[in-house]
C-alpha cells in the first residue's frame, strides 16, 4: 500500500497534484534547462541551482542551506550525475521539512484529551483569504461532527462581519457577533464565553486584517489573546497565522512581523493552486520553524488541506523528470 493509498483518497491527491502544478513547471522547468547538455553536478550548475530556488521563492537563507548541503555531498562522492540532482534535491528538502515542528496528520481532529472549547485565533492581514480559510477549517470541524462557532473579530469593515456569517451559515455553525466597531478584544471574550456556555467543541475567532507596518494595531493582537486567556485559561489553543502563498516573499516577511508580536503556533498557506511561487512553503518552513498545517489549494469549500510536508515533496516532485 503506497503513502498516498493509505494517507490520502484520490480526489485529495489529485487536488494537491494540480494545485503545485504551476510551481512544479516552473521549477523543474528551470532545472532542466540549467542541466541541458551537462553530465555532472559542478559549481555552474550549483550556481544555477542557486537562483533558481531564489527565484522560486524559497528564500535566501534556506537556498544557502540547501546549497551548502548539496556541495557537501557532491564533494563526498566525487561524482554526482545530473540525473541524480532531482533526487539529491528531494532528499534535502525531505529533510529540511523534517527539522520542522510540522506533524504528518491524516485529517482534521482536536488533540486527544483536549478540554473544550478548542479556541483558534486567526490572525493575517486583508486579502490573504483568512475569512475563507475559517469558513473551509469550520467545514472541516463540523464534517467530524464537532459543534463550532465563528467569532467575528474583525470588527472594523463590514463585509469582513457579513462574510463570516455567510460562512457561517453556508456551514451550518453558530456565529458571534457584536457588530461593526465594538471592541474585537471584547468580541474575543465574549465568543470564547459563548462557546463555553453552549458546549461548542471548536471556537474560531476571526480577527481585523492588520497591517502588518502598524505597530500600535500588531500589538493590539496581545489584546486579544489575553481577553480570550482571561476568560479561558490555557486559551486560545492555537494562534493560526493565514498568508498567501501568491506574494513570495511577502509572505515571508508577514511572517516575520506577525511572529514577532504574536505567539502565531500554526500557519495556513492559501492559493497555491494559482502561483508558480509554491516554493515559499519550504522557505518559511526552514525560517520559522512554525509547523504549516494548513494549505489551500483549490476554490471549492474541501479544498484546505491538512499540509503534510510527505504528500508535499511526494507530490511536487512526481514526474519532476518529464518537465520541461
Amino acid at each position: 500500500m503506497g503513502f498516498f493509498d493509505k494517507f490520502f483518497n484520490r480526489e485529495k491527491k489529485e487536488d494537491l497534484d494540480k494545485g503545485l502544478e504551476k510551481t512544479k513547471e516552473s521549477f523543474f522547468g528551470k532545472i532542466n534547462r540549467a542541466i541541458v547538455g551537462k553530465s555532472t553536478v559542478d559549481e555552474e550548475v550549483l550556481d544555477e541551482l542557486e537562483q533558481i530556488l531564489i527565484s522560486s521563492d524559497v528564500g535566501l537563507d534556506t537556498t544557502v542551506k540547501i546549497i551548502e548541503r548539496i556541495e557537501g555531498r557532491v564533494a563526498r562522492d566525487k561524482y554526482v550525475n545530473t540525473e541524480e540532482l532531482n533526487a539529491i534535491l528531494r532528499d534535502e528538502i525531505v529533510q529540511l521539512l523534517a527539522e520542522n515542528n510540522t506533524q504528518d496528520i491524516e485529517d482534521y481532529d482536536l488533540p486527544a484529551g483536549q478540554s473544550r472549547p478548542y479556541v483558534i485565533m486567526v490572525v493575517g492581514v486583508n486579502g490573504v483569504g483568512k475569512t475563507t480559510t475559517i469558513g473551509k477549517l469550520a467545514h472541516q470541524f463540523k464534517q467530524k461532527g464537532y459543534k463550532v462557532v465563528l467569532g467575528a473579530g474583525d470588527t472594523f469593515r463590514a463585509a469582513a462581519v457579513d462574510q463570516l456569517k455567510i460562512w457561517s451559515e453556508r456551514v451550518g455553525c453558530s456565529f458571534f457577533s457584536k457588530g461593526m466597531n465594538a471592541d474585537p478584544a471584547a468580541v474575543a471574550y465574549e465568543a470564547t464565553n459563548y462557546a463555553v456556555e453552549n458546549g461548542c467543541d471548536v471556537a474560531i475567532i476571526d480577527t481585523a486584517g492588520r497591517l502588518h507596518t502598524k505597530t500600535s494595531l500588531m500589538q493590539e493582537l496581545g489584546k486579544i489573546h489575553r481577553s480570550i486567556e482571561k476568560k479561558l485559561p490555557g486559551a486560545p489553543n492555537e494562534v493560526l497565522l493565514v498568508l498567501d502563498a501568491s506574494t513570495g516573499q511577502n509572505a515571508v516577511e508577514q511572517a516575520r512581523q506577525f511572529t514577532e508580536v504574536a505567539p502565531v503556533t500554526a500557519l495556513a498557506l492559501t492559493k497555491l493552486d494559482g502561483t508558480a511561487k509554491g516554493g515559499v512553503a519550504i522557505g518559511i518552513s526552514d525560517q520559522f520553524k512554525i509547523p504549516i498545517k494548513y494549505i489551500g489549494v483549490g476554490e471549492r469549500i474541501d479544498q484546505l488541506q491538512i499540509f503534510n510536508k510527505r504528500a508535499f515533496v511526494e507530490s511536487f516532485f512526481a514526474g519532476a523528470e518529464s518537465l520541461s
